[in-house]
C-alpha cells in the first residue's frame, strides 16, 4: 500500500487528522490495531473548548454534538463552605465549553470516514515504523493474519503514550519531561441526573472532589484519593458519603444519588515530550503529551495538534512550502506547554497535599480566593478552560498569541 500520509490510531486525534486531510484533498491511510467496536467504546473524558468545537462543526462532525452537547458557560468553585461562580462568556468575550464524550466524537468520525473519508483500516497492529529520516519512510502492520507494508511520505503517531510512533525516535533524538502526583483520582459513572448545572470543582477538608455529567441523567463524579487505591474498597455508600461531604456548602444544595454503573482509579501524570518530530515522523495527542484531568486539556490538546499538522500539509499541498510543517513542533509544543502549566496549576491548588502543612493548606485557599475576587484573576483561569488560541508561525514566541 502506499499513501501521502500514514496515521496510526483511529482516536480523536488520528480520526480528526484525516478527515481534515481529506476535506484538503490530501490522501491519507488510517491504522487501527483495535477493532471498531472497540474503538468506539474506549471512555475518555469529554469537556470540549471552544476551538474543539468550532473544528469538529467545520470539518462536518457537528450534527450529533450539536443536538446532544451540553454547553456550559462556566464552572463552579467550592471550598470553606462557599461556592463561586466563573462566568466564562462575561470573562471571555461569550466563549463556552461543551460536553460532548469522546466516544461519542469517535463514532461521528468514524460513519463519516467509512461513509465517504480515506481508507481506516481496524485490527490492523502498527508493529514499527522504518526510515523516518528518509523521504519515503514506511510503516510495518500486521492485518488479516499477513505482514504489510504502508510507504508513506509523512507518517503521524497518534497511538498514544505507549504506542509505537514514540519509540522509533533514536536514543538521543528526543526528551520527555515528566511529573507524577502523590495521588490518584477515584471515578464513577453513576444513573443519576446531574445536582448541578455547571462543573463544580471543590476543596474540601478530605480533598479534591469534581462533579461533571455525560447526560442530563447520567453523572460522572471524581474523588481525590491515594495512589494505589482499589475501587473495591470504595463502596457506593462510601464513595456517596465522601462526595456529599467534599461538595457541602452553606445553604440550600443536596447530591442526588442514584446506582453506581462504573468505577475506576486513574493516576495523575504529566509527560511532555519534545520535540513532536523526527524526520518525516510527527507526533500527535496523548503520543506526544500527557496532562492530568483537571484542566480538561488532553482531548483538546490531541486536537490543536491535528489542527496544525492539518494546516501545514494543506499548506504543502497547496504551495509545495513546508514552512508550517517545519515549525510543526515548536508551535504545538508552546500551546501544550501553557496546557500542562494549566493543569499543574488548577492540580496544584485544588487538591490537598499529602505532604502538606498548614501553609501549603492557606496557600491553595490564597489562590481559590483571588479567582473569586479579581476579575484578571478569574479571566486568566476561564482564558484557558475555555481554550488559548493556536499560536501563528510568525513573529517571536511572546507575540504569538
Amino acid at each position: 500500500m502506499r499513501t501521502t500520509v500514514g496515521i496510526i490510531g483511529a482516536g480523536p486525534a488520528g480520526l480528526l487528522l484525516a478527515r481534515l486531510l481529506h476535506r484538503a484533498g490530501i490522501d491519507c491511510v488510517v491504522l487501527e490495531s483495535r477493532s471498531r467496536a472497540y474503538a468506539e467504546g474506549r471512555q475518555r473524558a469529554g469537556m470540549l473548548e471552544q476551538g474543539t468545537v468550532d473544528t469538529l462543526r467545520a470539518c462536518g462532525a457537528g450534527e450529533r454534538l450539536d443536538a446532544e452537547g451540553l454547553v456550559h458557560h462556566g464552572i463552579e468553585l467550592r471550598f470553606e463552605g462557599e461556592r463561586h461562580h466563573v462566568d466564562f462568556p462575561g470573562l471571555t468575550g461569550g466563549r463556552t465549553v461543551t460536553i460532548y464524550a469522546q466516544t461519542e466524537i469517535v463514532k461521528d468520525l468514524i460513519s463519516l470516514q467509512l461513509a465517504d473519508g480515506p481508507t481506516l483500516l481496524f485490527e490492523a497492529e502498527a508493529l514499527a515504523v522504518e526510515k523516518p529520516e528518509s523521504g519515503s519512510p514506511v510503516v510495518r502492520f500486521v492485518c488479516g493474519g499477513r505482514e504489510r507494508t504502508l510507504a508513506c511520505d509523512w507518517v503521524v503517531g497518534c497511538d498514544g503514550g505507549h504506542g509505537i510512533a514514540r519509540a522509533a525516535f533514536p536514543a538521543g533524538a528526543g526528551r520527555t519531561y515528566a511529573h507524577d502526583y502523590p495521588y490518584s483520582w477515584l471515578g464513577i459513572l453513576a444513573d443519576v441526573p446531574p445536582s448541578c448545572e455547571e462543573l463544580i470543582y471543590a476543596r474540601g477538608a478530605g480533598g479534591f472532589a469534581l462533579h461533571s455529567m455525560r447526560s442530563p441523567s447520567v453523572s460522572r463524579f471524581y474523588l481525590q484519593v491515594p495512589n494505589g487505591t482499589d475501587p473495591a474498597d470504595w463502596p457506593d455508600e462510601r464513595v456517596w458519603d465522601e462526595l456529599a461531604a467534599r461538595f457541602a456548602v452553606d445553604g440550600d444544595w443536596r447530591l442526588e444519588r442514584g446506582p453506581v454503573t462504573a468505577k475506576s482509579v486513574t493516576p495523575m501524570r504529566s509527560r511532555v515530550h519534545e520535540p513532536m518530530r523526527h524526520g518525516r515522523l510527527f507526533l500527535a495527542g496523548d503520543a506526544a503529551h500527557t496532562v492530568p484531568p483537571t484542566g480538561a486539556k488532553g482531548l483538546n490538546l490531541a486536537v490543536s495538534d491535528v489542527r496544525l499538522l492539518a494546516r501545514g500539509f494543506a499548506e504543502l499541498h497547496r504551495s509545495g512550502s513546508a514552512e508550517l510543517l517545519d515549525k510543526y513542533s515548536e508551535l504545538a509544543l508552546e500551546r501544550v506547554w501553557q496546557a500542562t502549566r494549566f493543569s499543574y496549576d488548577m492540580t496544584r491548588m485544588l487538591h490537598a497535599q499529602p505532604d502538606g502543612d498548614a501553609f501549603e493548606h492557606r496557600m491553595q485557599l490564597a489562590r481559590l480566593r483571588r479567582i473569586t475576587v479579581s476579575r484578571p484573576a478569574a479571566a486568566e483561569l476561564a482564558a484557558n478552560y475555555t481554550g488559548l488560541p493556536l499560536p501563528t508561525a510568525a513573529g517571536p514566541a511572546a507575540s504569538r498569541w
